[in-house]
């Protein structure tokens, strides 16, 4: 009798499980890719957070100073002279009165700044004020 083809042929060896390390080339750049994005954020996110920085100290001050309009009304002045510098601040109270309204969200007239160095205080102004702070703006374009 004669043999059989098949019994010539050899078992199937499976192959060797492939290792993970060294990594290709593509994930390497993906983990590049990764910290890149991730470095990237954390910069921007810190520089963001500098960038505030003024705005909470004045906030932080405003809190202390409640009810003091003079104090509340310097801290914005020299906010508003940090973020936009002196030529913002340095004007007449008429304009000084428009960029705050524009800055704060808050209706301000010329009578009512003239009214922070009269002997009696205003309380309702300070309170005013106080919310011009907390919702100051740090990105308007104005003219200055």
């Amino acid at each position: 009798m004669q043999a059989s083809p098949l019994d010539a042929l050899q078992d199937v060896m499976p192959p060797s499980e492939v290792s993970w390390w060294p990594l290709s080339i593509a994930m390497w750049g993906v983990i590049l890719l990764s910290l890149i994005i991730v470095i990237t954020l954390f910069v921007w996110r810190f520089k963001a957070w500098r960038f505030k920085r003024a705005k909470r100290e004045a906030i932080k001050h405003s809190i202390a100073h409640q009810n003091d309009a003079q104090q509340l009304h310097i801290l914005l002045k020299r906010l508003t002279k940090h973020y936009y510098g002196t030529r913002a601040v340095a004007s007449s109270n008429q304009l000084w009165a428009s960029r705050l309204t524009q800055l704060c969200g808050q209706t301000f007239n010329a009578q009512e700044l003239d009214s922070l160095y009269s002997p009696k205080p205003n309380n309702e102004l300070a309170h005013k004020l106080h919310v011009a702070i907390k919702h100051f703006k740090l990105k308007e374009a104005i003219n200055v």
